[in-house]
């Protein structure tokens, strides 16, 4: 006897909606099993052929899946009809003639009645994903939706989005999970499709024509129309409490049809894009693993218990990971299956592994393939510039940099990163400036391979002069010196950039360049790495200035030293003199006077040979400030003097201010305070632009000589002036110097409490910068205060230190005033044997450089030794 719809089989006992689920998955199976998307895109093209006004609606993929796994049966034979056309001809393909059970459409007709004619039982239904036991560090987040979707709620949507393998399918199951009790009428999960391999997103008809029938509704019943079905499912789940979780979602028009009218129901939404224009919804943006939650994750789906090498192990493969717990669970479940494998031989190969994204590769999981779906969604025009972001060799960039790489406006470039952020593909750091994850930034530079090598090239070289043209920009506010050029050089010129930056003033230069240092750095480094050495010269001297002024002084030292080497290997002795002028200048920070005055000497022996008065009046400049600082006042003079005269021959106004201000400081070293005064004004005078480098040191030396000339409500002035312009334009140096120089004239003024506070902050701020030489000028300066108030135990352990740096950084000066101070509060306590001996060796520090300090050392020491005498 036959099946229902003349199907036999042995099929007997099944209702109409099972048999036509089984004959179509037999057909299926006969025609090849073909993919959802071959047999959807040619059951479409052949309605499109036919132009039949009630086949318009498309067969998409979703709805076929539905049809074979016997959860929907179609609303129309006429829908049907060409996808059971497709398939039988794909079976006649593939194995000949196919028998008439299958191919009979008369049959075919009568089973798809008798199915659409069956009633369905109405449900609850529970299609939750299962809960997974291996959510790790996810705990506030889980906490803060289940309390945000409590019986007290105000919102009824939740959404979670994050970059692809961040983990929100995961969490949203697990909160799924927590709350399904408050929800007895049901509990859907909707799986949305955007970014499934294989699949077009699913359509909001199709999920609702699937959802009503879960509720028991006939698909006969179920109306044809988007809007109709959304009226329908919101009428049958007004009275109900129901969860609805919509994962993968794609856009605001995908969800808002899905989404329930009553205030019963609850709604979580998983999505890779930030669904900004999804009215009244709480939204969560997923973050990677801190790293103890990421070794967490890993040890457990590892099944490792680390210790010692391998402990430290696990944090450097969860950390090449980028903390991505899809990234976790693919390299932690490889290391489950290879119980051989040791955790810090897998750090190791993981470390130097070429292709980090193809050693995470498990098939569709891959996280590869995560970011491909992501990447596939993008316009072209956010494609192309997603590749070029890859190119970008530093950690993070703005606008700008993105308008130079793509070569675009700066308007387009800022919508195409708001666009990029919105899909999770870029992470906003601060306002206006945006990273990469790794793996993403490794994912996009693999794309960019795709590229002509000449694109690659246009756009690293755009880059380039974004970055050269605004540091030149920046240098007019921060420079030290005027950087000599090369007259005869033909240099190509740079790339064009769509958006250049224009800065107004030094605070906008120092910011910009503090910003962008780790770019430079960075891409120094690349420029090294691809044999070019021009542009790898031209970028650290962009950074110079910026070095110079706030170090670190090893790292800047290290550079111009490259930068000499490669100035070498390609004959620019130009660019070989400008990066000695470089080192020289930071020899004054490091306090190796001898090679800083040898390699002074080189570049000026290199810009006389070369006929360059500029390069020379610098490297007099540089020499003049190196006898200054290591307190040969004298020579410092004399130099500086000879770098003046060149200046104002050569009409050099930035020169100028740079030697009149250091010879403003020459004479209050040596005790002429009123022609410190007078030139020190004079530099001020010749200062071009507010805030710039060298009228901040001229006020910082106005101030040092008030206070040292006795007029202490001058000084506190003069040192507020100089803390109100270095933090407008965000020099911490400067700033820490001023709160030193008032620090110890309020203490001496009196208002100890305070100057105790700024003293404290001003030490603490030179000893994180790193500058040894202010550290022990302001440990002396406020030691001294502290000794002349008769707090000599503490004015003793300021010295001790300042002594100890002094000699480090080999400034003789401060070591001849550490140890004066030192015999001062020694005599004090009682100690005249001591402080007589470190007076000793103070005075003959100060005969050497000349010192006006000689003078009152020695008269103290007569006193100390009459006071001994007479026991």
């Amino acid at each position: 006897m036959g099946g229902v719809g003349g199907f036999d089989g042995g099929i007997e006992s099944r209702s109409p909606r099972a048999a036509f689920a089984a004959k179509l998955t037999r057909l299926w199976e006969a025609a090849g099993n073909p993919t959802l998307q071959r047999v959807a895109d040619t059951a479409e093209a052949r309605m499109r052929a036919a132009r039949a006004p009630e086949s318009n609606r498309s067969a998409l993929p979703q709805r076929i899946s539905d049809w074979r796994s016997g959860r929907n049966v179609p609303s129309r034979y006429e829908s049907f009809e060409p996808v059971l056309v497709t398939l039988v001809r794909l079976a006649e393909a593939a194995s000949g003639p196919v028998p008439s059970t299958l191919s009979n459409r008369t049959a075919w007709r009568r089973l798809w009645k008798a199915a659409i004619a069956e009633p369905v039982r109405p449900t609850v239904t529970t299609t939750l994903r299962r809960d997974i036991g291996t959510l790790v560090g996810r705990d506030a987040e889980v906490r803060r939706i289940i309390e945000a979707a409590g019986p007290g709620r105000v919102v009824s949507i939740h959404t979670v989005d994050g970059m692809p393998g961040i983990g929100k399918t995961a969490l949203i199951t697990r909160a799924a999970h927590l709350l399904s009790d408050r929800f007895p009428d049901g509990r859907f999960f909707v799986e949305l499709n955007t970014h499934t391999p294989g699949h077009s997103p699913t359509e909001p008809a199709d999920v609702l024509a699937t959802l009503l029938t879960d509720l028991g509704i006939a698909p006969g019943h179920i109306p044809d129309s988007l809007d109709a079905r959304r009226d329908l499912w919101r009428d049958r789940v007004a009275a109900k409490r129901m969860l609805l979780v919509l994962d993968d979602a794609r856009d605001h028009a995908q969800i808002e049809p899905l989404l329930p009218a009553a205030a019963g129901c609850l709604t979580l939404i998983t999505s890779r894009r930030r669904l900004v224009a999804l009215d009244n919804a709480l939204p969560l943006s997923l973050d990677t693993l801190t790293p103890d939650n990421a070794a967490d994750l890993f040890c457990l789906l590892a099944q490792r218990d680390p210790s010692g090498r391998d402990a430290d192990a696990v944090g450097e493969i969860v950390r090449w990971c980028g903390f991505l717990p899809l990234a976790i669970v693919l390299l932690a479940g490889r290391v489950a299956h290879h119980p051989t494998w040791t955790l810090s031989g897998l750090a190791a190969e993981f470390a130097t592994a070429q292709d980090r994204l193809g050693e995470l590769d498990s098939g569709d999981r891959a996280v590869r393939a995560a970011f491909t779906t992501s990447y596939n969604n993008l316009r072209p025009d956010l494609q192309r510039l997603f590749r070029r972001l890859g190119l970008h060799p530093g950690p993070d960039f703005d606008e700008y940099a993105a308008a130079a790489l793509d070569d675009i406006p700066l308007a387009r470039a800022r919508r195409a990163l708001e666009a990029l952020y919105t899909d999770h593909l870029v992470d906003e750091t601060t306002p206006g400036r945006y990273r990469m994850h790794d793996l993403l930034r490794e994912y996009a530079h693999d794309l960019a391979a795709t590229d002509t090598p000449g694109d690659r090239a246009d756009a690293l070289d755009r880059l380039h002069s974004y970055y050269c043209d605004t540091a030149a920009t920046a240098d007019r506010y921060l420079r030290l010196v005027t950087q000599p050029t090369d007259p005869t050089a033909v240099r190509p010129p740079r790339a064009p950039i769509p958006s250049p930056r224009n800065l107004r003033d030094t605070a906008e230069a120092l910011a910009w360049m503090r910003r962008e240092r780790a770019n430079f750095l960075a891409f120094i480094e690349h420029s090294s790495s691809h044999d070019q050495p021009s542009r790898a010269i031209e970028l650290i001297d962009a950074l110079s200035s910026l070095l110079f002024r706030e170090g670190p002084w090893p790292q800047a030292g290290e550079l111009h030293r490259r930068a000499i080497e490669l100035a070498r290997r390609i004959d620019d002795p130009f660019a070989e003199a400008n990066a000695c002028l470089g080192l020289g200048i930071i020899g004054h920070r490091t306090g190796d006077k001898h090679e800083a005055a040898e390699i002074l000497e080189r570049a000026r022996r290199i810009y006389q040979r070369l006929g360059n008065r500029l390069g020379d009046a610098n490297a007099l400049l540089g020499l003049g400030l190196l006898h200054y600082r290591t307190g040969v006042y004298q020579d410092a003079a004399d130099l500086l003097q000879q770098a003046l005269t060149i200046y104002r021959e050569l009409d050099d106004r930035v020169g100028q201010t740079a030697s009149v201000t250091h010879l403003g400081a020459a004479h209050w070293r040596r005790g002429d305070f009123p022609g410190a005064v007078r030139l020190l004004n004079e530099a001020l005078s010749l200062s071009l632009d507010p805030g710039n480098f060298h009228e901040l040191y001229a006020l910082t030396y106005l101030t040092l000589v008030l206070a040292d000339s006795g007029d202490l409500p001058g000084a506190v002035d003069a040192a507020q002036r100089t803390l109100t312009l270095a933090r407008a334009v965000g020099d911490r140096m400067i700033e820490a110097v001023a709160l030193g120089i008032s620090a110890s004239a309020r203490y001496r003024s009196g208002d100890r409490q305070a100057a105790i506070e700024l003293g404290q902050e001003a030490i603490a701020m030179l000893h994180d910068a790193g500058d040894q030489i202010m550290e022990a000028e302001a440990l002396n300066r406020f030691g001294a205060a502290l000794a002349e108030t008769g707090e000599h135990g503490k004015a003793l352990a300021l010295f001790t230190v300042g002594l100890q740096l002094a000699r480090q950084v080999n400034s003789p000066l401060h070591e001849a005033r550490a140890l004066d101070g030192l015999a001062r509060s020694r005599a004090s306590l009682g100690d005249i044997n001591t402080a007589i001996t470190e007076l000793r060796d103070a005075i003959t520090i100060y005969q050497h450089i000349g010192s006006a300090e000689t003078d009152s050392a020695t008269v103290y020491l007569t006193t100390l030794q009459q006071a001994l005498d007479n026991g």
